[in-house]
């Protein structure tokens, strides 16, 4: 599939909308692989102790020492990224975790040559930034910042690409009312209006600024149509169909607000332990201990009730009737 200012173009023409990675995630996503190959190098130094206290002391020298650091370093620096792209869907625990991916060029999923292709030029070009960093690091940045697809020179060569897999989105409230219907919107009936109509109109209004011309309008006023037949009384001004849908929603909130409040309120006047002492768990009996077989089982004790309390009449009362009387 070749690439356009679109994205990607599928062989049925069809451009597919692909989020490229940028300097900022990847380097994320680098610093966690990183912690990772460190705690991975770690964990082979505790094993290669452990495997040459196992070992005869003659067999222990420098060229074993020297071979095994060797592996681990290349198995660590080469092995991890090349494992984890192949058997992972091509993410490491970086790229996992910030929600990338390496793709090939194409689209496809990555191959076990071009991840071994990545790896090698990661470590043979990119990674002796350690030792010559004005050198390395700022043409592999320069590389990063000026490719269109934020591509480095271990994708360059392998013919790969790092694509988020997680879709971006902002988060924004819902609008609400305008001062100049807030005293209209107080005045309403909403007892008519729905939830499901209600939460309709409340995921518009979430997502009004993802909704494209002429799109967005007709959903707004096809909302306010429905919500306009089952309220009452009519909006005193004109105002765009999303305004008034705001009002609507906010008075509604408003109101359900305040009905919670007030239950609240009567709870806590007439049980006022359920507000003030948090919930308990329920206490289980304990479990009856074993009877040897063909013993009856005892039987089961259960608590009085408890007495109620005798009503008291008012003294103005009972002296009432004794006058009566």
């Amino acid at each position: 599939m070749p690439w356009s200012d679109a994205g990607l173009v599928s062989g049925e023409a069809v451009a597919l909308e692909v989020r490229v990675a940028r300097l900022g995630s990847r380097v994320l996503a680098l610093l966690l692989d990183v912690l990772t190959q460190l705690v991975a190098a770690l964990l082979l130094a505790v094993l290669f102790a452990l495997l040459f206290t196992a070992l005869p002391f003659e067999l222990v020298d420098a060229a074993l020492n020297s071979a095994t650091g060797t592996l681990g370093l290349a198995f660590v620096l080469v092995g991890y990224p090349v494992l984890m792209e192949r058997f992972n869907n091509g993410q490491t625990v970086g790229k996992l975790a910030v929600g990338l991916r390496v793709v090939s060029a194409d689209g496809g999923p990555v191959g076990l040559r071009q991840s071994l292709t990545r790896a090698l030029v990661g470590v043979a070009v990119e990674w002796p930034g350690l030792i010559l960093p004005l050198v390395s690091w700022v043409a592999g940045v320069t590389v990063m910042l000026t490719d269109r697809r934020g591509r480095r020179l271990g994708d360059l060569v392998a013919g790969t690409l790092v694509v988020h897999t997680r879709t971006a989105s902002v988060w924004r409230p819902v609008p609400t009312a305008v001062p100049a219907l807030v005293n209209w919107a107080y005045t309403l009936d909403l007892s008519r209006l729905d939830d499901n109509l209600a939460l309709a109109a409340r995921q518009y209004l979430a997502r009004v600024h993802r909704f494209a011309e002429p799109a967005r309008s007709r959903l707004a006023r096809g909302l306010w149509a429905e919500v306009a037949a089952v309220i009452t009384p009519p909006p005193p001004l004109a105002a765009p169909e999303t305004v008034y849908l705001a009002a609507v929603l906010g008075e509604r909130h408003r109101r359900a607000v305040q009905r919670l409040q007030q239950r609240r309120a009567v709870t806590a006047a007439l049980w006022p332990e359920l507000v003030a002492a948090p919930p308990t768990a329920a206490i289980r009996p304990a479990a009856p201990e074993s009877t040897p077989p063909g013993a009856s089982n005892p039987p089961v004790v259960r608590p009085p009730a408890q007495p109620t309390a005798p009503t008291v009449r008012p003294a103005t009362a009972a002296a009432g009737e004794h006058h009566g009387a």
